[in-house]
């Protein structure tokens, strides 16, 4: 159905990307980010990280940091490779601590094998003392920090001490130089297990939100679910990272491979709303936020919005027909905008 209606919206919406580019380019200064991706299982985080590396080649963020969760043995090469192809090869990453393994199934590798790259699971800082070097150098509410995997190295962060690079604890040091949290997690209004907010790791995105302070905003995964991008990467040059992970993905992981006829599939859509909410925002065009509220995070994965007026935490509902918003993520994906 998506591709009927292809051709009617993609000539409007290429007038509005470049118009819209120029008036944030004029309009706003570059969003210093930190994403934090379990990069190299669902290929959407793929797609976030290229979304990332286009805006940031046209001026509209500032990316300072990778912080990897996953501790896959390609995940942290992937990430670097994938910078490099899009020209930002001198990224810092971060990596959470822990031991590695490798899943066959994770798109990492046929990236990693592929494409340049410098860095490896190794050579780079843990994701801690990079999170607290980036934080103690930045200016008071400068940052945002936009998660898309389980939230370990947040619990991490918050729970580090005064060091050399400040003087704070993890959770005054978040306070202060943080601005908000983008959060993609968790359904809403209510959900009973969900990945992000579980990781196996129980108890840990319950920890995190019972401690920070500061402005959240989530996507649930009923936002990205309603999603479905991918097919057109199919048209991309064979080495390209998007080609590579999500061909890689679409007939491997366990959930797309029974469909697998040589081609990739569209997928669920989900970090990518997060990374377009952060650079853009996009609150009256693409969504409207729901809040006076907050969302209460159980031990087991599960979470629940409930009321409370001047709550710091929000989530957001979109307002786009989802056709037209799957191929404008197509676009930021393959900059194309």
């Amino acid at each position: 159905m998506k591709y009927l209606i292809q051709t009617t919206l993609l000539c409007g919406l290429a007038v509005s990307f470049m118009l819209s580019h120029s008036v944030y380019a004029q309009a706003k200064a570059p969003t210093k980010i930190i994403f934090d991706t379990d990069f190299g299982g669902d290929a959407d985080d793929l797609g976030a990280l290229a979304m990332l590396n286009h805006f940031q080649n046209k001026g509209e963020m500032e990316l300072l940091a990778i912080m990897c969760w996953n501790l896959e043995k390609y995940a942290v090469s992937a990430i670097d490779a994938v910078n490099t192809y899009y020209g930002n090869p001198d990224i810092p990453i971060g990596l959470r601590k822990g031991k590695q393994h490798i899943t066959d199934w994770n798109h990492a590798k046929p990236i990693a094998d592929n494409l340049p790259h410098n860095a490896t699971f190794e050579n780079v800082p843990e994701a801690t003392q990079l999170y607290r070097k980036l934080l103690g150098e930045s200016d008071d509410k400068s940052l945002v920090i936009v998660t898309v995997g389980p939230l370990m190295n947040i619990k991490n962060l918050i729970d580090s001490k005064p060091d050399a690079y400040s003087p704070l604890d993890g959770l005054a040091l978040i306070n202060a130089k943080v601005k908000e949290f983008v959060i993609m997690g968790g359904n809403f209004p209510k959900s009973e297990n969900e990945w992000n907010f579980d990781g196996d790791m129980p108890g840990v995105t319950k920890y995190v939100l019972d401690h920070l302070e500061l402005p959240i905003t989530f996507l649930g995964a009923e936002l990205g679910a309603s999603l479905k991008t991918g097919e057109v990467f199919n048209a991309l040059p064979k080495d390209s990272p998007l080609y590579l992970g999500f061909y890689h993905f679409s007939k491997y992981a366990p959930w797309m491979k029974h469909q697998f006829k040589g081609k990739i599939y569209d997928n669920a859509t989900f970090d990518q709303t997060a990374v377009l909410y952060a650079v853009r925002n996009g609150v009256g065009s693409y969504w409207h936020r729901v809040g006076d509220g907050f969302c209460e995070a159980d031990a087991t994965g599960g979470n629940t919005w409930k009321p409370k007026k001047n709550s710091n935490h929000s989530y957001l509902v979109l307002d786009t027909p989802i056709a037209e918003m799957e191929l404008e993520l197509e676009q930021f994906m393959l900059g194309d905008f």
